[in-house]
């Protein structure tokens, strides 16, 4: 685990950026919040491409800047690697190109002698062979990169030949290869469609899974969030709203003006079983649900984001009813919001749910705090919002 300790101060115009936290990274940390919060700001401070940022920026023991101490170390310098949203490929670069491109700078960067990097063809030869005197891991050589962002088949194309979605893996692949310590993704799925974003985000994935790498990601998407990440950090209007594990978080009431009331909700963890019938059955917490078909193997593990307007609760089990999931959980508290509703959480073998029912619902039902219900999770819910 890597820690970054950031202490800025950022103006531009009207806007103001403050944000001094340290940050704990592991695997994939989401940097969410609307429109002109500050996310793609303080990842440029991070990079160190905002010169007119103040403050102080550390990761581990290294120091890359420190405006009282007058340090400030050069972006190409502080060993990360930034997808833009644009992506900035070299358009008179192949793929192939651009992925050597990155090989060399790290293969200088680090001093290591000509030959590191074999440069093949896209007529089948050997691409990107690894010699013995690379500075990187195994798995960070471009071999591996190549065949963990299905590259192959795209080696000798241009990038205006390319989709959206092999624009952004191809950009993460460069990114990879120039042996970053952390990687920096600014909204990166943003002007993909549904069906493009639902092919990358796997690949995603594999930057902190397959590759070791940390990795914070600038999104203003909370499916994004709920699907990719294990923690967040939170902005609003420049300043630091919150921070911690991505499920705490968005069960959250009084974040909700800032992560969007009617996206508010709850993740579940759960482990798929098998597939029969068109139905796929989940564990969660020892309790099953089933829903439509979601094409993993059993014993693959999956996030539900479930939103709080999907969630219905009876006090007792319920019978020939068209809603086939049916939980038993405790109600933990009940929040009274604007009227006429009422924010209810409830715990399911140590799992959250959120609840968003009526007043009028509460009374009728004599809810209390600390009650066993059930909850009514409507299969729509989970409809897109898996992780596998």
């Amino acid at each position: 685990m890597s820690t970054l300790a950031i202490d800025i101060r950022l103006a531009r115009g009207d806007f103001r950026l403050r944000f001094d936290a340290e940050l704990q990274l592991e695997g994939i940390t989401a940097v969410f919040g609307p429109s002109g919060a500050g996310k793609t700001s303080l990842l440029r401070v991070i990079a160190g491409l905002e010169k007119e940022a103040e403050g102080r920026v550390a990761l581990g023991g290294e120091l890359w800047q420190d405006t009282d101490g007058n340090v400030m170390v050069p972006a190409h310098a502080r060993h990360l690697g930034f997808v833009f949203q644009d992506a900035r490929l070299f358009p008179h670069l192949s793929v192939e190109g651009n992925l050597l491109f990155a090989a060399e700078r790290a293969r200088r960067r680090n001093g290591v002698g000509a030959g590191w990097w074999r440069a093949g063809g896209a007529d089948g030869r050997e691409v990107g062979a690894r010699e013995t005197n690379a500075p990187t891991a195994p798995e960070t050589s471009l071999p591996a990169v190549i065949q963990a962002l299905d590259l192959k088949d795209l080696l000798g194309r241009k990038p205006d030949t390319l989709s959206g979605g092999e624009i952004q893996r191809v950009a993460m692949g460069r990114a990879l290869l120039t042996a970053p310590r952390i990687m920096l993704l600014d909204e990166p799925l943003s002007a993909l469609d549904l069906r493009r974003k639902a092919e990358i985000i796997p690949y995603v994935e594999r930057l902190a899974g397959d590759f070791g790498v940390p990795v914070l990601y600038v999104t203003h998407n909370v499916d994004e969030v709920a699907r990719l990440a294990s923690s967040m950090v939170l902005l609003a209007e420049g300043r630091l709203a919150a921070m911690g594990g991505v499920a705490e978080t968005l069960e959250r009431v009084e974040l909700w003006p800032i992560t969007g009331r009617l996206e508010a909700g709850s993740v579940l963890e759960a482990i798929a079983g098998e597939t029969r019938d068109g139905m796929t059955s989940l564990d969660v917490a020892g309790e099953t649900l089933r829903v439509p078909a979601i094409g993993v193997s059993a014993g693959t593990q999956v996030h539900l984001r479930v939103q709080a307007r999907d969630v219905a609760v009876a006090c007792e089990r319920p019978e020939r009813l068209s809603i086939r999931n049916a939980l038993p959980a405790t109600l933990v508290s009940i929040q009274f919001s604007e009227a006429p509703f009422v924010e209810l959480l409830l715990d399911v073998h140590g799992q959250h749910l959120r609840s968003r029912v009526t007043r009028e619902a509460v009374e009728d039902l004599g809810l209390r705090e600390g009650q066993p219900v059930f909850a009514l999770i409507k299969s729509v819910a989970f409809e897109g919002r898996l992780l596998n």
